[in-house]
This record gives structure tokens, sequence and C-alpha cells, in this order.
């Protein structure tokens, strides 16, 4: 059974690391105290180390453990015995392109499927779709593929902002990009406004948080969903 959260950012504005989660996060790693932390995407290229005692001091406010994966000589088996997960937020080509570079991606995958408790945050939510095409990052660098984890049958766009009136920026809005990946590809994309995540338990895959999402379908006109909602059948 998949035990996943999926949420758009770690931070929203004006709070904590992951504050806003932690009620969830409670729930979600209730049968485990030890969490395998992933820093991979390093925002600002923040170091592993740094990256990892942030996360450290955010789960210790619920009592929970973190290690960072870098601290193990074999990540493969590090994966196959982590009891919980957490992926960070931070450019999503690099964090796919050292998953694949350690070979994790396809164990990562298994142990989630298998009820291995994930949280992907930004970077780490991107990977939970069918691809990382609609990503927001700079492709700093070349993964060997762009397909990720599959988690749920659509691909993730967080951070989602909506287009603003009367703004004279001229550069495309979010909404322009992902009908341009839609002249190419055909799998839907959920784009997850700050502070929403989408809770994923087994076969429901029910969006959560204050907001809406939008959702854009091949050939079909973007429409917005209400806190609530189930994403299972959008495929």
């Amino acid at each position: 059974m998949k035990k996943i959260i999926i949420a758009s950012t770690s931070t929203v504005y004006g709070g904590a690391y992951l504050d806003y989660l932690l009620t969830s996060l409670s729930e979600l790693f209730k049968d485990t105290d030890k969490i395998l932390f992933i820093p991979y995407a390093r925002p600002n290229g923040i170091s592993y180390d740094n990256y990892t005692s942030k996360a450290r001091d955010a789960f210790n406010k619920i009592g929970k453990q973190i290690s960072g994966i870098h601290e193990f000589d074999n990540p493969v088996n590090t994966v196959k015995e982590a009891k919980g997960i957490f992926v960070g937020g931070g450019n999503t080509f690099v964090l796919v392109n050292q998953l694949y570079k350690n070979g994790i991606l396809s164990e990562l995958k298994e142990s989630i499927n298998n009820g291995t408790p994930y949280l992907g945050t930004s970077a780490g939510s991107n990977i939970c779709g069918l691809t990382m095409n609609t990503t927001n990052d700079m492709p700093i660098v070349l993964p060997p593929s762009f397909k990720t984890l599959g988690l749920v049958p659509f691909n993730i766009n967080p951070h989602y902002l909506d287009p603003i009136p009367n703004s004279k920026h001229m550069g495309e809005t979010r909404e322009t990009r992902i009908k341009e990946f839609h002249c190419f590809n055909t799998q839907p994309v959920v784009g997850l406004r700050e502070g929403s995540w989408i809770d994923v338990n087994n076969n429901q895959l029910i969006l959560k948080g204050e907001y809406t999402a939008r959702v854009f379908e091949h050939n079909k006109s973007p429409y917005e969903v209400e806190s609530g909602y189930n994403f299972a059948d959008l495929k």
C-alpha cells in the first residue's frame, strides 16, 4: 500500500521549514522513528550535511530521527532498508542525475510501492510523476533520462503560479509552458500551489491544503479542483 505526501513546497510564506506539514508527517511516519533523507537536489547549492541538518531540525519537532543517504556506504542497500524516506526540494535535474548515478531510482520506486512511507517536497515531488519534464528548474546538469518514479499517473508542477493581472512581464506563464509540454506529450499535469499537497493512500490521491489545484489535460481547457478532490481517475 502506497503512503505518500507529494507537497508543492517545504516552506510556506512566513513559516518555518516543514512546519505546515508536521501534523500530516506525524501520521505518515507513525510506524517509524527513523527516516532516510535524500539531499541530492541541493537548493542554492547547499551541502548534503547542511541540508540534512535542516531536515533533522524539522523532524526533531515530531520526535523523528533523520539520517542522510550520503552518510552510508551503499545507497542501494540503504534505500532497501529504509523505514521512511524524505526527498527534499532543490534542482530536479541535479536530483534525478544523482539518483541515476547512484543506481537507486528503481529501488526507490520499489520501496515506495511496497509501502515505505515517502515525503517529497518540490523536486522530491516532481519525481513522483511520470517524468520530470514539467519542472520549473534550470537544466544545469543532464540526467541519463527524464523518466522518474511514476508513483502517480500524471506529472507534477510544484510551486504553480497563476498569471498576475496587469503584469508587465513579457515572459511565458506556467500555463503557457505546460501547454507547450502538451504539444509533445499527452499525460496530465497537476499544478500544485504553495501550501498544497497530494495525500496518496494506496489508490486514493487526495488534494490537501487550503487551495485549489490547476489541472491540465491534453487537448482540454485547464480547470480547477478543490481541496479534497481525488485524482485517482486522472490519467
